[in-house]
């Protein structure tokens, strides 16, 4: 029979009203017993890791969730992390390159209404969760929720209240699930690497979003704090005249000591910064491009990259393309 480690970390699944507003409470054994279920074909132990809404997630919790999973690899068939969901496509992104390699399912989850209300989505996700990790089939980091499954680096939370909250960005879903069965639109590829755990990651990222008012005061201060600096701009991606002479300059005075990233505002379909002249603009500096991936992927990738290997920018450069957990698909022509 297969073995599962249920490992709350807290989130709306998870909350009860209090005087202060909605606040996670509820621990995993609980949010177990809600479900009240007496025929399933697997096990399930649960450990409680911290209860704290996903807003103050930061890349602390990230590690202490892989440092869990590590601790127990070997003793579990699969994983489910119960998640808030503001911040689950950060952590989702951050474990698909903390944790590689995997043969083993390590799931997501969480809900719009907590698992204490009477109409809730949280008994639903979870136990869909629960049932796509003790599958032979399902490996690796991905979100389950709202009957989709989805590669951890590809999902991003669209919606603030409805229940589909959660949409696959440039990459189909993995599969979908109804009525406890798993409908699988992509295999996950089957590695004879060992599963790879790392770390570290290097916090000192910055996502810098262009408005139309743009002026380039700030960017002295943003080269002075930041190792890495991720520029959303508008549509397939450009630098607007106000801040291009600044940028350039703080490009060459930090010369290999900074990556840039260039990626895009727009959701779907990813950048191409060579399109329109606005992006040529740049063509003589050393930038990365993000092309199709998610700004969550994005911001997770580098840290990951800048926190692990020798910060120069072939190496940092090699990295950042190397697709990891379906996080950069290129096109085929």
């Amino acid at each position: 029979m297969k073995k599962i480690l249920l490992i709350s970390t807290g989130g709306t699944i998870a909350s009860i009203p209090t005087d202060d507003g909605l606040t996670p409470k509820i621990d995993s054994k609980k949010l177990l017993e809600y479900l009240n279920f007496t025929t399933l074909d697997f096990e399930v132990e649960t450990i409680n890791l911290f209860n704290v809404d996903s807003t103050d997630m930061i890349p602390e919790h990230w590690l202490k969730i892989k440092d869990e999973i590590k601790n127990n690899y070997e003793k579990y068939d699969g994983f489910v992390i119960t998640h808030g969901t503001d911040t689950m496509a950060y952590t989702a992104s951050a474990l698909s390159y903390l944790i590689q390699n995997s043969q083993k399912p390590i799931v997501l989850t969480g809900s719009q209404k907590s698992i204490d209300m009477q109409i809730t989505d949280a008994k639903n996700n979870l136990l869909n969760s629960l049932l796509y990790a003790s599958k032979d089939k399902s490996k690796g980091i991905s979100i389950v929720f709202d009957g989709k499954v989805i590669a951890g680096t590809r999902a991003r939370k669209e919606r603030t209240k409805s229940f589909d909250a959660f949409a696959s960005v440039n990459f189909p879903f993995l599969a979908i699930m109804q009525d406890e069965k798993i409908y699988r639109y992509i295999n996950n590829e089957e590695t004879e690497k060992e599963v790879k755990f790392f770390d570290s990651l290097n916090t000192n990222v910055f996502v810098l979003k262009l408005i139309p008012s743009m002026t380039a005061k700030i960017l002295p201060e943003i080269f002075k704090n930041y190792d890495a600096i991720i520029i959303e701009s508008f549509g397939v991606g450009g630098i607007p005249k106000t801040i291009e002479t600044e940028l350039k300059k703080l490009i060459a005075e930090y010369e290999n000591k900074k990556t840039i990233i260039m990626t895009t505002q727009v959701p779907q379909e990813g950048s191409d910064v060579g399109v329109y002249e606005v992006g040529k603009r740049i063509s003589s500096i050393s930038y990365l491009e993000s092309h199709n991936m998610t700004t969550e992927a994005t911001v997770t990738k580098i840290m990951w990259i800048l926190g692990n290997f020798e910060n120069n920018f072939e190496t940092v450069k090699k990295l950042f393309y190397t697709k990891i957990n379906n996080d950069m698909i290129f096109n085929e022509m």
